[in-house]
Order: structure tokens, then sequence, then C-alpha cells
């Protein structure tokens, strides 16, 4: 019998090396499988929908946002959370979710201040705009990637990568926010 190293073992034995791994692999499925939905309609219009809405807001109020959210976790169903997770649009990220039979970890998607505008599942924060995923893409422009390092994912508990892309206004081409998929880096083996 043969030992295959789980993907936890190679990534205790060589994080950086394990990343180096799975990056071809988590390109090839954005490639492949998100490039294909990322920019759906719906998503679309969620966006943009809340850049409106949210037109004019501070750093102060960001910042409020995300520690109101932060503080909720733990309930879900509470206000700041209740309106992200119960969309139209969340509602199709969890399907998305469900069918790529645990692939898929986590889906969010963020508008162009980095806030969350719909989310399969709870993120541990609401304001992405600090991190690579908001900034390696929608701070990049049109057809920006960002593939983390595959690593223990907090909220999901499982070993994962996430891929974030920019999404673009189909009428004019310009970046109106992004999307973050999570990927079971297990699965990709």
């Amino acid at each position: 019998m043969r030992f295959v190293p789980t993907v936890a073992a190679l990534l205790l034995a060589a994080p950086v090396y394990a990343a180096d791994e799975f990056t071809p692999a988590l390109q090839a499925y954005m490639e492949d499988e998100i490039s294909g939905w990322a920019n759906a309609p719906e998503i679309v219009a969620a966006i943009k929908a809340q850049n409106e809405a949210r037109d004019g807001i501070t750093q102060a109020q960001i910042d409020e946002m995300d520690q109101a959210w932060r503080a909720s976790v733990g309930s879900p169903s509470s206000d700041p959370i209740a309106p992200i997770l119960n969309n139209p649009v969340s509602d199709s990220l969890r399907a998305r979710v469900e069918e790529s039979m645990g692939t898929i970890t986590e889906v969010f998607v963020m508008g162009a201040h980095g806030l969350n505008v719909a989310a399969s599942d709870v993120t541990s924060d609401m304001w992405q705009g600090d991190e690579a995923k908001f900034q390696d893409t929608f701070g990049k422009g049109a057809d920006s990637v960002h593939i983390s390092e595959v690593e223990l994912d907090k909220s999901t508990q499982r070993y994962q990568g996430q891929i974030s892309v920019t999404i673009v206004d189909p009428e004019t081409g310009s970046p109106i926010g992004a999307i973050t998929v999570g990927v079971d880096a297990e699965s990709l083996l």
C-alpha cells in the first residue's frame, strides 16, 4: 500500500511548497469553473445596487459596519449579517457551493468599497477592502485575479485556497466589485 499524504500533512511539512503546488490547479479551476458564472447578471446587479446605496460612505462608517458585523458573527440572523445572507444572490451562491459537491467551501461578493454584498456563509468580517483578495482584484482593475496560498481557513475549518476576481460592469467594462471563491485544496488532488 502506497502512502499518500493528506493536504494537512503537506502543509505542515512545507507550507510554501504546498501552496505553490496548488496554484496551477486553482488557476485551472478558476478558468474552467468560476469564470463562467462570476460575472452573472444577478451578481452584477446586486453589486451595482450596493455601490449606489453606499455612494459617499466614509471609512469611519465602513469601520463601524465591520465592527457591528464582527460582533454579530455568532448570530447570523441579526443585523447586519442577515440582509447579506438572506438575499437571492446569496441563495444562488449557496447553490453553487452545494453543486460543487465539496470543492467550493464558500463564496462571497464585495462591492466597490470592499463590503460584503452577498455570501454563501457568514464571513469573519464584513469589510474585505483591507485584504489582498480585494486590493489585488478590484484595486488593480478589470481581468485581475488573486490566488491565495492554501491554508487553514478559520471560517470553514478546511484547508483551502481562495480565488478572487474583479467583477466588471458588462456595459462599461469598469470594475464594480470582486468575488472570492474558497476552494477545498484536497478536492484538487
